[in-house]
């Protein structure tokens, strides 16, 4: 079985009828993972894979910590056709480690779970950066500024994704790069 067809009900049989909204995020982060499969070659699957799952741990039967990534993680760590590669992008997701550090989880992050390579760990963040609440196209500073909104800029989150958002800024520009320069790459000259 491939690791997009093992993620998708996983994760549906998760987040669809508990939280359909991150559901319907789940699948827009997806969808923007699909489109930089060009770039990706052999990974593009893994990332997909990830995406979809990469808010897992938001959902009220996995909820240990209260630190999504982390929750998200330890589970896909129980299964046994899990891939350690898609755990370790799910527990690091869009800059996790400075949440992780607000909830003093950080040690417990990293030690359970290595980061996974810096080019697919700056894709899912400019996936997850990219996609509205409601599964839809957007900006990482328009994404960014929901979230903060959302949850209040004296929150924990609301100060983490401040403090994180020159990271998530740079893993995004990092990424559109790349898009760039691998379209830019199959171009006939």
């Amino acid at each position: 079985m491939s690791l997009t067809a093992w993620a998708y009900p996983l994760a549906e049989s998760l987040l669809a009828e508990p939280l359909p909204r991150r559901w319907a995020h789940s699948l827009g982060v997806a969808e923007r993972a699909r489109s930089l499969a060009p770039m990706l070659g052999d990974d593009a699957e893994l990332l997909e894979a990830a995406a979809v799952l990469h808010d897992i741990g938001y959902s009220p039967d996995l909820v240990a910590t209260g630190f999504h990534p982390l929750d998200g993680a330890r589970y896909l760590r129980s299964l046994p056709e899990a891939d350690e590669r898609v755990i370790r992008l799910v527990a690091h997701h869009s800059c996790a480690h400075m949440e992780a550090d607000a909830r003093g989880l950080r040690t417990e992050l990293e030690t359970e779970f290595p980061r996974e390579d810096a080019l697919l760990n700056d894709a899912l963040c400019y996936c997850d950066m990219c996609t509205t609440p409601d599964g839809t196209p957007t900006n990482p500073v328009d994404r960014i500024n929901e979230i903060a909104g959302r949850y209040g800029d004296d929150s924990l989150i609301g100060r983490f994704i401040r403090r994180a958002e020159p990271e998530i800024l740079k893993a995004t520009a990092r990424t559109m790069t790349r898009v760039a320069e691998s379209k830019l790459a199959v171009q006939p000259m």
